[in-house]
């Protein structure tokens, strides 16, 4: 079984995605991590993001940076990553590594900005995972804040309205709900109440 789950920053699809592929015994990919290495890489060597020659050779050469590597979640990291993920040449690099993962026996999990629309359109279960972007900064700010980093609401509202500008109005992929995948809104959910929600869609597919 494959399941595809996509959504924008901070809807909480990754949490949910790790939940779902603990609860049914399958393999995990965050293929968001794929691009914030890309772009950790490229950070860690000088270059410049916005760079496609520079993009693509990290990409080429992705995995020299684990995905469980703490940095991949600094918000610098972020940024770059959102500037690659609109790299054409840098998508079709990443593309049949996360393809190839797809298909392990087992089956998998996937999350990203579209795997049910590029990456496995044939998914068995699609889910789409998103929530009012209020909401979506106000879980992002409480996670900074945790983390210690200096920001404000207004600063974090910004950036994730930014970036979901830049993930829907992309030419190369853009974010967007496939047409047979399941819209679950979590602006009113918490974790476990979006876990048995995800579940009931996957149980009754």
């Amino acid at each position: 079984m494959i399941i595809a789950v996509d959504g924008p920053v901070a809807a909480g699809k990754g949490t949910l995605a790790r939940r779902i592929a603990a609860h049914y015994g399958l393999a995990y990919l965050d293929t968001g991590a794929l691009y914030r290495a890309v772009g950790l890489k490229i950070l860690r060597e000088g270059g410049n993001p916005s760079d496609p020659a520079v993009a693509l050779a990290a990409a080429q050469r992705v995995e020299e940076i684990a995905l469980t590597d703490p940095a991949l979640r600094d918000e610098a990291t972020g940024e770059a990553a959102s500037i690659v993920a609109a790299n054409t040449d840098v998508r079709a690099a990443l593309l049949r590594y996360q393809r190839t993962f797809a298909k392990r026996p087992e089956g998998a999990v996937l999350d990203g900005r579209d795997i049910g629309t590029v990456v496995c359109p044939d998914a068995d279960v699609k889910l789409y995972v998103t929530a009012s972007a209020e909401v979506r900064a106000e879980r992002r700010f409480a996670e900074l804040k945790g983390k210690g980093v200096e920001t404000t609401y207004a600063a974090v509202l910004a950036d994730l309205l930014a970036r979901d500008a830049r993930d829907m109005g992309r030419g190369a992929a853009p974010l967007k709900k496939a047409p047979d995948a399941h819209l679950l809104d979590t602006s009113k959910l918490d974790i476990e109440a979006a876990f048995k929600a995800a579940c009931h869609i996957i149980d009754t597919a």
